[in-house]
């Protein structure tokens, strides 16, 4: 039985976000927008099984995707560029996803979310550069 992400989400603390939109290439005027925007996301999961959708919600931007475990689907990288996804289970309580660039030129890119009791762990990585926001439960 897979553990269970549904619910609604609210950042506690989030480290590195800039430093990894810099590892994208995001120049310094979007970068200000962006993080300023992205303080305060809200994430709504709903998960049935291994069946996922996941949409976060800023003041410049709302995403959403839809993903089952070990099926490829279509994303977008956090700056916008279209990536073919693969999300696994690393742990019983932690998903693995590898982003694959469409038009191959960037960083390597992938996302993690992780259980720990009633947080939710969001490692975004590009290249060697990882920014980790935790979210908590409300």
């Amino acid at each position: 039985m897979p553990p269970n992400f549904a619910g609604t989400w609210k950042m506690k603390s989030s480290e590195n976000f800039d430093e990894l939109l810099k590892a994208l290439g995001v120049n310094a005027m979007l970068r200000k927008v962006a993080g300023a925007a992205a303080a305060k996301p809200h994430v709504e999961i709903r998960q049935d099984g291994e069946q996922f959708y996941i949409k976060t919600s800023t003041s410049v931007r709302t995403t959403e995707i839809n993903f089952r475990i070990g099926e490829e689907f279509d994303e977008e990288t956090v700056d916008g560029r279209k990536c073919k996804s693969l999300a696994t289970w690393e742990t019983e309580n932690k998903i693995y996803c590898k982003q694959t660039l469409v038009d191959k030129e960037g960083p390597v890119t992938y996302w993690s979310r992780e259980l720990r009791g009633d947080e939710l762990i969001l490692i975004f990585g590009a290249d060697d550069v990882v920014c980790t926001r935790i979210y908590k439960r409300e």
